[in-house]
């Protein structure tokens, strides 16, 4: 059932992202619009409206906050690996897992390594992060590959 859903979720996710799809429910409102005069704007013809949107975007939430998911935590994994096959640094796995402050004071570092300058200071805060790691923060362990990393 899990598979069968995220299969539907990827689906859905692909097909609603489409122009085509846009304009359609582009067409359904401006029919909708035409058809007021013809239904005296009735509180029913207005409940049509209400109860189709209201509906369709209920259950998209839960598609699209399930492919999106999928597809951070596959970004995620992706980014890890060339990480861990390159000479980047892997302190950096499982920083999504830190909380807003640390993230950012992680960002300033790297954009201050990124104008060359605060080398000594990125490195010294960084060793800081690694002597108290945030409650928030989980140790992950490298997977085992079937091809070897490269050596460095």
């Amino acid at each position: 059932m899990k598979h069968l859903f995220a299969h539907f979720a990827t689906k859905v996710s692909e097909w609603a992202g489409k122009p085509v799809i846009f304009i359609l429910a582009l067409i359904a409102v401006v029919i909708w619009a035409a058809l007021g005069p013809f239904f005296d704007y009735s509180e029913t013809w207005q409940l049509v409206i209400n109860t189709g949107t209201t509906i369709i975007t209920f259950l998209m939430v839960f598609v699209l906050q399930n492919a999106q998911a999928r597809d951070t935590r596959a970004i995620q994994a992706k980014l890890d690996e060339i990480i861990l096959t390159s000479h980047a640094e892997n302190r950096f796995i499982g920083i999504e897992n830190l909380d807003e402050e640390e993230l950012k004071r992680l960002d300033e570092l790297v954009a201050k390594a990124a104008k060359g300058r605060g080398e000594r200071e990125a490195c010294r805060i960084s060793e800081d992060m690694k002597a108290a790691p945030s409650k928030k923060t989980e140790t992950r362990k490298r997977r085992v590959s079937a091809k070897p990393a490269r050596e460095r």
